[in-house]
């Protein structure tokens, strides 16, 4: 398994005092590709992508990055996933708690 910096005591502890489940931490979802999901709930085909370096010309807002993104990101829908996004600060916001809580139980 690959190693997540967002597999941690706070994050996990975030989680279970929110009421949700404990995630899959860097979850290869598809059948034959290597992509993964930074969080998912494979269960209930809810993922959480972690967009870093956005406001910094980081790999999430660079050309040839953002295409393989969106090629990623639509093999996902198709296979049924909902995927949501924030950035690293967010992970322990309460309004990615909210966003989280919603999806899993809708």
């Amino acid at each position: 398994m690959a190693e997540s910096r967002y597999n941690n005591p706070v994050v996990r502890t975030m989680f279970k005092e929110a009421g949700i489940p404990a995630p899959v931490f860097e979850h290869r979802f598809h059948p034959t590709r290597k992509w993964r999901f930074d969080l998912a709930w494979p269960d209930r085909m809810v993922a959480l992508e972690v967009q870093g370096g956005m406001l910094q010309r980081g790999r999430h807002t660079r050309g040839m990055a953002l295409l393989k993104e969106y090629e990623k990101l639509n093999a996902a829908c198709v296979l049924g996933w909902r995927v949501l996004f924030c950035q690293p600060d967010d992970i322990i916001g309460h309004t990615i708690l909210d966003a989280i809580n919603l999806a899993l139980n809708c």
